[in-house]
């Protein structure tokens, strides 16, 4: 019996010891070891600038799970600035033609860059939950504001997904939800149905977003009643009812609010005179016809992207782009110095149009909480800006950054001479740069709507790379979670470098590419780029060699135009990119790494 305890005790230390490695293998993944420049040529901050980690700053997100409905596959979907762009008369014309025959109807202000999706779609959950880590966000609140619906459907898919990414090596949001502004009765039906379905029983306790030592919800408990179960309800939550209000501020001592004007106000106020949120929106629904309260976007001198209330409306053609109201809201928050920052938000797009008899001042009808290009809050990059589709979200890691501090870079390990042919050699070399596993799923999902999308490029997950140097060469090590594919498999394993950090030089600042064009049995091809656009030119071959799912590469220093023993670039791998020329197509196809925009730093500096 004694035997038998010790093998019992000694296999769960081994499962034990297995699960601390395994998750110790992929929990290291860091953003603030990346660096990215946006399309508007706005370059990160890194640590140097930022400072260090700052203790009790969090940051939470709005985030919409109410994609998911819509099975009509006749009904087609209807995008905003694709209609207004084409028919501007349609803006007078509630009959118009090109509004559909669904009216009132909703309608996407823009294509997000991942398609019209529903939000029980894995592919798209599990890209949301890197890039929102990637952005170092803390906290995700559903949207559970109308009626007393909270999307089952899509949430149970969010948490069996972000689950599995947090198994994968993801520091995902955790989650919580926005009930109803007020003590309705639709408040109180869905506070009991989540505590009922998700709360009491535990489900993926792993994922809550926990405030003040208990689960958060932004929910009123003033219609609880002294029954059992709602006593039981009271003292489980930390409540934070949500104060709708753009203009008026806090209405009670333990609100929170979502959206604001500028200049915001801080929410929940402690001894020390410190609030505990604050709001910062990308743009608001509001107008000087209103006062600055709640109103339809599409009403003339609509606080927009372009809007701020310090300078006025950006006079750019394009202002919308550079988020003058997002700046400023960051502004406030900075001077406030809240513990928990509150962004609005991540992925609403659906812009339901409504007619005077609804309430709204529009005429003839008013767009309320989406409209277009500029009357819009969502940060998740979009199709409709090309390859400015992202700024937002830079924009959003810009300021968190510098919200919440950063990890210092890590310098590079002392000169090493490897030997390219066995994968060893490596393991002192430093940084290690940790990338994601898992994610190379196949999409098979309807979207909203007449919408269907598949996505089979995920192939090569790479999970690891690593940098090395001598007096002659530079050594470049990439690991994947399984086997590497042929290298004659189109765009196989490519590496992207910028040389000399400096987005003006190169396509998208890489001034190299290999593996562009597939290796032949021993040498991969070097190309350096021609002039900024996606043109290049061989200029030289170097010795490469693959190990199962272990590819090292040895490229001389010369062709890399490398003088002297320092060292300070930045560069990513690809593998399977499709629409080659497209910096976007990095955050969709394939496997990227590090994400999107995003790239390794080595120096030596």
């Amino acid at each position: 019996m004694k035997q038998n305890y010790k093998i019992r005790l000694l296999s769960f230390l081994i499962i034990l010891l297995f699960a601390v490695v395994g998750h110790s293998q992929n929990s290291n993944v860091s953003s603030d070891q990346w660096t990215a420049t946006d399309a508007l040529s706005r370059k990160l901050p890194e640590a140097s600038e930022t400072g260090k980690p700052k203790q009790d700053k969090f940051i939470a997100i709005f985030y919409w799970t109410w994609h998911q409905g819509d099975d009509d596959t006749t009904y087609q979907v209807k995008n905003n600035t694709e209609i207004i762009r084409k028919f501007p008369e349609a803006m007078k014309d509630y009959h118009h033609p090109a509004w559909g025959t669904k009216q009132p109807g909703f309608f996407f202000w823009e294509q997000p860059l991942l398609g019209y999706y529903k939000t029980t779609d894995p592919w798209v959950l599990r890209k949301h939950a890197e890039m929102l880590a990637d952005a170092k966000v803390d906290a995700v609140f559903f949207d559970c504001t109308n009626g007393s619906i909270t999307w089952e459907k899509s949430y149970q898919a969010l948490m069996v997904t972000w689950d599995k990414a947090q198994k994968d090596g993801v520091n995902v949001p955790k989650i919580a939800y926005m009930l109803p502004f007020g003590a309705s009765q639709n408040a109180l039906v869905s506070l009991r149905q989540l505590y009922r379905d998700v709360y009491k029983p535990g489900i993926y306790k792993n994922l809550w977003f926990i405030w003040k030592g208990k689960p958060c919800i932004m929910g009123y408990p003033d219609k609880l009643t002294n029954s059992d179960e709602d006593k039981e309800i009271a003292a489980f939550f930390t409540f934070r009812p949500g104060q709708p209000d753009y203009v008026n501020g806090p209405k009670r001592n333990d609100q929170w609010g979502w959206l604001e004007n500028y200049p915001q106000h801080g929410y929940v106020k402690d001894e020390n005179g410190k609030f505990e949120q604050l709001t910062v929106g990308v743009a608001q629904n509001a107008s000087p016809s209103t006062k600055g309260h709640c109103s339809a976007f599409n009403l003339p001198g609509s606080y927009g992207r372009s809007f701020s209330q310090r300078k006025g409306f950006d006079p750019r053609v394009d202002g919308y782009l550079y988020g003058w109201n997002f700046q400023e809201q960051w502004d406030r928050a900075f001077e406030v110095e809240p513990e928990l920052v509150f962004v609005t938000g991540w992925n609403e797009y659906i812009a339901g149009q409504w007619l005077p008899k609804d309430g709204w001042t529009g005429d003839p009808f008013s767009f309320v909480d989406q409209f277009d290009w500029n009357h819009s809050r969502d940060i998740e990059p979009n199709k409709g800006w090309g390859d400015k589709g992202d700024v937002y979200y830079m924009q959003l890691i810009n300021n968190v950054r510098k919200f919440k501090g950063m990890i210092a870079q890590e310098k590079a390990s002392a000169p090493k001479t490897i030997k390219i042919g066995k994968a060893t050699g490596w393991a002192d070399v430093a940084p290690d740069y940790k990338h994601y596993k898992g994610n190379t799923m196949q999409r098979y999902h309807r979207g909203r709507y007449d919408q269907y999308y598949t996505n089979k490029t995920g192939r090569n997950d790479i999970t690891d790379a690593k940098v090395a140097r001598d007096d002659k060469n530079i050594y470049f090590y990439v690991e994947t979670a399984d086997k590497l594919t042929p290298s004659k498999d189109r765009n196989w394993m490519m590496l992207f470098i910028d040389i000399d950090r400096n987005k003006a030089t190169g396509w998208n600042g890489y001034d190299f590419i290999i593996n562009r064009i597939s290796p032949n049995s021993k040498k991969v091809i070097i190309e350096k780029n021609l002039g900024g656009r996606w043109d290049w030119e061989t200029i030289g071959e170097s010795k490469y060699s693959v190990n199962n799912n272990k590819l090292e590469i040895e490229i001389a220093k010369q062709l890399l135009n490398i003088a002297g023993n320092e060292i300070d670039m930045e560069f990513k791998w690809n593998d399977n990119m499709q629409e080659t020329g497209n910096i976007m197509d990095f955050y969709v196809n394939g496997d990227t790494a590090p994400g999107g925009r995003f790239n390794f730093v080595y120096s030596t500096k």
